[in-house]
């Protein structure tokens, strides 16, 4: 089915999307090559706004117009990932202590693999694996680098390998 150029009088077929509002909503209409061009050359987002409505919109745009948190709010995702991963059970001294006099614990290839991702010698005590998760989450982490999407992919990637050192270290322990 062929679609029309959603422009006055004119009978082309109608293939480039063109905004209907300015929220960013799904809803477009379709304009052949040249009303494209002409709607797109006269085209701007900023019309009908103040200098302060303008300079807020482009503050709000830096965060994706979400409200950003503290690392301190009780409903931020990395507090509670972080809670969630250091706290689990892992300070434990009995099991630190049964880790220290049995070093003979066998790592697949997953655990390697993680190991290689936080960057520390595969077998390091478990606590060393704690210190360093700790460093590469502060460093690593969205707030200190500006919400930069990147650090964030990063940073999940680590919390990967450290989750998944951690199961390995629960496994092998607590037998």
């Amino acid at each position: 089915m062929k679609t029309i150029c959603d422009w006055n009088n004119c009978f082309e077929i109608g293939r480039y999307r063109a905004p209907v509002e300015k929220d960013n909503s799904k809803n477009f209409r379709l304009l052949c090559l040249k009303h494209i061009k002409e709607f797109n050359k006269n085209w701007n987002y900023f019309s009908g706004m103040s200098d302060r409505e303008v300079i807020e919109f482009l503050k709000s745009d830096m965060t994706w117009h979400k409200k950003t948190q503290s690392f301190s709010s009780s409903d931020n995702f990395f507090k509670v990932l972080w809670n969630n991963v250091l706290n689990e059970g892992m300070e434990d001294l009995h099991l630190k202590d049964k880790f220290i006099r049995n070093k003979n614990i066998p790592f697949d290839k997953d655990d390697i693999k993680a190991f290689s991702i936080l960057g520390v010698k595969v077998g390091l005590k478990w606590d060393k694996i704690q210190q360093k998760f700790k460093k590469l989450v502060k460093k690593f982490h969205p707030d200190i680098n500006a919400g930069d999407k990147n650090y964030e992919e990063k940073l999940k990637v680590i919390t990967l390998a450290y989750t998944q050192l951690k199961n390995t270290y629960r496994q092998k322990i607590g037998k």
